[in-house]
């Protein structure tokens, strides 16, 4: 497994998404914008991330 990290910052308001796009911000816990949370890099992650990429600033870490 991958010990890599991923910062994830919401950079956009959520008013106005699709329901499937707002329900990826929250499972990925992002709820108010410049919001910050890390993930462990796992495809699943780079799965939702890739949904709702124009909403975020992605951030790999080591």
């Amino acid at each position: 497994m991958s010990d890599r990290k991923l910062k994830v910052t919401l950079l956009r308001s959520r008013i106005g998404l699709l329901p499937k796009q707002e329900r990826t911000l929250e499972a990925l816990g992002l709820r108010r914008i410049r919001q910050q949370v890390i993930h462990r890099d796992s495809p699943e992650i780079r799965g939702m991330l890739n949904r709702v990429g124009h909403l975020v600033r992605i951030e790999e870490t080591a």
